[in-house]
């Protein structure tokens, strides 16, 4: 039976990332415990696919890419959403469905109860302190990591809470049922090594650049690489590609929703970002079974053991990288197995069942603070 508290989530923009993977996820996991409203952009289809008549929608935001934020109408929507739910608690998943809440929170006669969220370790500017995250009743943190960092540079240090982003195992759980499929569908043929990279195209938080250079100097003669995100198949991934001579080395795919499908078409997952907070492409991976690799930003050493459960470096190491990519290469089936084993017992304490379980005892402290 659902316990009687009215929570709005709220999103911004469209498309797909891992903040919208958990505000899908957590949107969806809270509706068993509580009433759950999801507010977001009236085009935003992919989670209108996976939401609909799971969750109640309200929709508020016209997404006309910047201008956006310069349009009175998705304030005046939001406005009345909230006031209409007569909601408890509000949960802005995002920096910008913050900022529509900050704007809109001052004419509320009923002020919800506000839990914000902080995703990385960034540091908002004073301005972003004291006129935004002052109004925030708890700030989520998805590592110690980051609770350390905001900590240390006193950010609402008495309100920060860890709650680690988790992954949904009935998805991403070992498995070659497509291998062949998907190599097949790619054109990869069955003696070649594959990497795949799981980050929308933001080389200079993703670090793709620093990947790609890494893999050509791998210089593999039977590897293939796998960008998958948005707009890895744009002309700024191609361009990229084609300068270090590896287009016929390296596959773009774009967005896709069965990341968990691609997975099983590859060997070795690799990640190269220079600024994360969990990384749950990478526990993603470690779940499917997948031997991986990645720097240690944000909190991944927080579960990334080097030689352990997988491989790691310093973030920004290209050579590095292209190292502990060669020592992939050279394992023994046995050795991969190993890894494999530990990485998949190391993934299942990251289940988005655990993660809720902390959401409804955070939503439940501050409801009844």
């Amino acid at each position: 039976m659902k316990k009687d508290i009215r929570i709005l989530e709220i999103i911004d923009s469209h498309g797909w990332c891992g903040t919208k993977e958990q505000t899908y996820l957590i949107t969806r996991e809270l509706s068993g415990y509580f009433h759950v409203d999801l507010a977001l952009a009236f085009d935003h289809k992919e989670m209108i696919e996976r939401l609909d008549k799971k969750v109640p929608l309200k929709f508020y935001e016209i997404d006309n890419g910047s201008k956006r934020r310069f349009n009175i109408k998705n304030y005046r929507r939001l406005y009345r959403i909230i006031t209409e739910g007569n909601y408890d608690v509000v949960i802005p998943n995002s920096s910008w469905s913050f900022n529509y809440l900050r704007i809109v929170y001052p004419f509320l006669k009923k002020k919800p109860k506000v839990i914000a969220m902080r995703r990385s370790g960034y540091i908002p500017s004073i301005i972003s302190k004291y006129l935004k995250y002052s109004i925030a009743d708890r700030i989520v943190v998805v590592s110690k990591d980051v609770a350390k960092q905001l900590a240390e540079n006193g950010f609402f240090p008495e309100r920060l809470v860890t709650i680690e982003s988790g992954i949904d195992l009935s998805r991403f759980k070992p498995s070659d049922e497509f291998r062949d499929v998907v190599r097949k569908e790619l054109g990869i043929s069955d003696r070649e090594k594959v990497f795949i990279n799981v980050a929308n195209w933001q080389p200079w938080r993703k670090g793709q650049d620093i990947l790609l250079k890494a893999f050509k100097s791998l210089n593999c003669e039977n590897c293939r690489l796998i960008l998958v995100g948005n707009d890895t198949d744009g002309e700024e991934a191609k361009s990229m590609i084609d300068q270090l001579g590896l287009k016929d080395k390296v596959i773009t795919l774009g967005f896709r929703p069965d990341v968990d499908r691609l997975l099983q078409g590859a060997d070795f997952f690799v990640l190269s970002s220079n600024s994360e907070g969990i990384a749950g492409a990478l526990l993603q991976a470690m779940a499917s079974g997948k031997v991986v690799l990645s720097t240690l930003a944000g909190g991944i050493a927080e579960y990334l053991k080097d030689g352990y459960n997988g491989f790691s470096v310093p973030v920004g190491d290209t050579k590095g990288l292209e190292e502990k990519m060669r020592q992939m290469l050279s394992l023994s089936d046995d050795q991969y197995r190993a890894i494999s084993k530990n990485a998949v017992e190391t993934a299942k304490r990251y289940s988005i069942e655990e993660t809720t379980k902390k959401w409804v005892k955070l939503i439940e402290e501050v409801v009844n603070s």
